[in-house]
């Protein structure tokens, strides 16, 4: 029989037998146990949940759609209800048309904004992920892209690492922060200063802002997001679930 063993990607035949499973030549154990709503992966001796707890629990998610989403102590990091999260990204990348471009990726996540840019051909993408276990969830995803071919991935928080960034030397950029309430220096006015500086005249940026809080404060996250990024010298429109902007 036939089936995908990285979400969907590809297929491969494997042997059923009564104590284990086979792939070409390798042979593996069945799990003894499969949770709802989790991702295993080989370690060589078992089968183990794509997941790890340092400060934080964070874990890959399936979705119906191949690609996973990830989760940080049970918060959904990338949109999935009504669209694969991969897909998700190849939309918001073409806004900034990266096409020979060198791209700015301030929170690298499971890395689908950089492997887009470089489906777009994107000169060169830098990508940053502060989260040291989110970079281990990308060494274990399918749909993750391997560092190289244009792509390199620090692991840092961008607001640190922009101040090293020379002026004006950003064609385009994506930023896909977590929530105003986990993350909020990466909705600051100091940090969107810092985007204008580096980002070239007529530069596009994509800011994913969703829309946390409208329904149960009223508050408008992604009218906050403007505003400060129109102090900060960009026009800007909301578009889908963020805003689009370009530096005047």
């Amino acid at each position: 029989m036939s089936c995908s063993l990285d979400l969907r990607r590809t297929q491969v035949e494997i042997g059923i037998h009564e104590d284990y499973w086979q792939v070409a030549d390798r042979s593996f154990p069945y799990p003894d146990q499969c949770k709802q709503r989790t991702i295993y992966y080989w370690d060589d001796i078992a089968f183990q949940p794509a997941a790890r707890y340092s400060q934080s629990l964070i874990k890959l998610v399936p979705t119906e759609w191949g690609a996973p989403t990830f989760e940080i102590d049970g918060i959904k990091m990338l949109p999935s209800a009504s669209v694969s999260p991969y897909e998700d990204a190849q939309r918001k990348v073409k806004l900034i048309e990266p096409k020979a471009k060198l791209v700015l990726d301030t929170c690298g996540g499971l890395g689908y904004f950089a492997a887009c840019c470089m489906q777009q051909h994107a000169a060169q993408i830098i990508s940053y992920e502060k989260h040291p276990d989110v970079i281990w969830l990308r060494s274990i995803n399918a749909w993750s892209p391997a560092v190289g071919n244009g792509l390199t991935l620090t692991q840092g928080d961008i607001t640190e690492h922009i101040v090293t960034l020379a002026d004006k030397s950003i064609d385009c950029v994506l930023h896909d922060p977590p929530r105003f309430g986990i993350a909020g220096e990466l909705y600051s006015q100091k940090f969107y200063d810092q985007l204008a500086r580096v980002i070239k005249p007529r530069g596009n940026l994509f800011h994913y802002t969703g829309s946390p809080n409208k329904l149960t404060t009223g508050r408008n996250v992604p009218n906050e997001v403007s505003k400060r990024l129109v102090s900060a010298g960009f026009r800007c429109e909301l578009n889908g679930d963020g805003v689009l902007a370009v530096r005047k």
